[in-house]
């Protein structure tokens, strides 16, 4: 008998996170806090950059949803591998804002291609029962890659940015096509079933079978009332995320005196904190319900920027990386679990898809939000502080969002 490819696909899918959360997300707040000393470009404008990653993805979204539930992901990761490498060797480059934002678009669009979205799809056609426990599993690889943050603001200490963008693109070439090879598309086309288990036995003879999961079309799911709280409790929750990754580094710099290393540090902490939330995940799986879970990671947001904001000491920065980090890690994989139990697997790429434009509200907003305030008052604690007050408020979406009938 076969062993079960389901869980190789998710080591595969959490290494290819590692990789573009090492090298992209946590980074890239040591690219905006070296660029703003480096060029003296503002803050407003680099943000932008980050909100492009975000509008783009919404406007993929559904087109890459669409082709992912008729083709699978794994064409889709191997090209996106290659455009994602070529975009770090464009930013190696650059001298101009303009230039950076092209670099930008071309790193987003590879992003989208060989990230989250189609590795999360290709994870949820292997799982059912399992589904939350191997999302989290996966999302081990986001929080592992977190740990590079110190890693790659030492590279740039000591190489310099430009030689740091270029091996990031030689990095992604070497390790990252090998691992997209071992995606696949649905164990039924390989004659494996879903999470491993035996074949269920046919019903007794008189006896009624269970029924199945209704799968639900991408219209069908546009008319519940839990696509749209979903959607717009997931974009708030990255209000907070997409704002620390952008602009935390910058803020201990700036408005807490601290170096870009020992920021960095403090962003190793939030991500073993993220690694504690994914474990978390892991450990309690499809047991509770998850959009209550989902409630309290909000909570948890609101609190930990709080603490990031009117840190007056190095212990309330660390309460920041515990508070954020595990409700990051916990909450995130548990988002498209709950929408494969609502929906099912047949649309989930489209229904992901759909859901991106409304989440990217919250992609786009935080780091704009953030910025702007920024620029405008001269530190961040009046944006921090809104985004957090909205994070809270966001919890009752999550709380709301029951499983439609």
């Amino acid at each position: 008998m076969k062993s079960f490819h389901g869980w190789r696909i998710v080591a595969a899918a959490a290494a290819l996170q590692c990789l573009q959360a090492g090298l992209l997300h946590s980074a890239f707040g040591a690219y905006v806090a070296v660029l703003v000393e480096e060029r003296g470009w503002s803050k407003t404008a680099l943000s932008g950059a980050a909100a492009l990653q975000s509008l783009e993805a919404a406007v993929l979204g559904p087109l890459l949803g669409w082709v992912i539930d008729r083709s699978g992901a794994k064409r889709m990761i191997i090209g996106g591998i290659i455009v994602f490498a070529l975009g770090f060797m464009v930013l190696s480059r650059i001298e101009t804002i303009g230039g950076f934002y092209a670099a930008i678009v071309i790193i987003a669009i590879g992003a989208s291609f060989s990230g989250y979205f189609p590795l999360t799809v290709a994870v949820v056609q292997w799982f059912a029962r399992k589904r939350a426990r191997a999302l989290s599993a996966m999302g081990c690889g986001l929080a592992a890659g977190g740990l590079a943050a110190p890693a790659v603001a030492w590279c740039m200490q000591t190489f310099g940015w430009r030689p740091t963008a270029f091996g990031s693109g030689v990095l992604l070439l070497l390790v990252g096509l090998p691992l997209a090879m071992t995606i696949k598309s649905r164990p039924e086309d390989h004659g494996q079933t879903l999470d491993g288990l035996p074949p269920a036995p046919p019903p007794a003879i008189g006896a009624q079978a269970p029924p199945a999961q209704r799968e639900f079309t991408a219209r069908e799911a546009l008319r519940t009332r839990a696509f749209w709280l979903l959607a717009l409790g997931h974009g708030v929750a990255l209000l907070i995320v997409t704002a620390v990754n952008v602009h935390a580094i910058t803020h201990m710099k700036e408005g807490l005196g601290y170096s870009v290393a020992q920021a960095s540090f403090v962003i190793t902490l939030m991500t073993l904190g993220q690694a504690g939330g994914v474990a978390l995940g892991y450990a309690i799986g499809d047991r509770f319900e998850k959009r209550y879970v989902a409630a309290l990671c909000m909570l948890m947001h609101a609190a930990g920027m709080l603490m990031l904001t009117y840190a007056a000491n190095s212990l309330m920065l660390a309460a920041f990386a515990a508070l954020h980090g595990a409700a990051w890690g916990l909450r995130g994989p548990f988002m498209q679990a709950i929408r494969a139990d609502y929906f099912g697997r047949n649309a989930i790429g489209m229904i992901m898809g759909l859901s991106g434009i409304v989440i990217a509200l919250g992609q786009v907003g935080g780091p704009l939000v953030a910025g702007a305030f920024a620029d405008v008052f001269g530190d961040y604690r009046a944006g921090f502080t809104l985004l957090a007050l909205v994070a809270g408020m966001g919890s009752l979406l999550f709380v709301m969002a029951r499983k439609p009938a």
